[in-house]
């Protein structure tokens, strides 16, 4: 499976991208964030997930879809983001994503997003994505509210980060299909200011 956006790929992730994984996600200011993600990363922790992908992309229904990004000038990968807790009979899953530090501010999560979200209520024929992050992540709080995700609690003390073994409070946010389609428009018009 692939997908194509003006600078990136995203695709299934292949054992050979262990390096590139490692390189990303064992940075502690990316792994912080993340709930599943151990510090230090090591090349095991890399092979395990990989292998866990291969398992859930050979799924006929799968509960999971995550995508690996391939930033296309370096052909190299630089983050993942997919899907999660997939449920078809309610037609719902939670979206993530995490990108390499030296990669951060420069709209390639953004780009991804987009393109994920097309496919997961064009594709994936889901009816509501679900986002969560960390109370004081503010760029993936942030990104679910530019991305018109509605911002609906906060769970107190909900997750724990493997890195940091630090709890942390995760704030809730969803979105509907028919809210994406408008607000999809408004954040194609908003990507042409820049």
């Amino acid at each position: 499976m692939k997908l194509e956006t003006k600078r990136l790929i995203l695709r299934t992730p292949k054992m050979s991208d262990w390096k590139d994984i490692l390189e990303g996600i064992g940075d502690i200011d990316v792994s912080r964030n993340l709930s599943n993600v151990p510090h230090p990363y090591k090349k095991k922790d890399a092979i395990w997930w990989l292998n866990k992908q291969k398992k859930d992309w050979s799924k006929r229904n799968p509960t999971s879809r995550e995508f690996v990004i391939v930033l296309k000038s370096e052909n190299k990968v630089i983050g993942a983001s997919g899907f999660c807790r997939i449920d078809k009979f309610t037609g719902t899953a939670t979206s993530g994503s995490w990108i390499a530090k030296k990669y951060w501010r420069k709209g390639y999560i953004t780009e991804a997003k987009l393109a994920l979200n097309d496919f997961a209520f064009n594709k994936l024929n889901l009816q509501r994505l679900e986002s969560e992050a960390f109370l004081e992540n503010a760029a993936s709080n942030g990104m679910s509210k530019f991305f018109g995700y509605k911002f609906e609690g906060t769970k107190r003390r909900a997750h724990r980060s493997k890195a940091t073994k630090k709890w942390h409070d995760n704030n809730i946010y969803g979105l509907l299909k028919e809210e994406w389609k408008i607000h999809r428009k408004k954040l194609i018009n908003k990507l042409k200011e820049y």
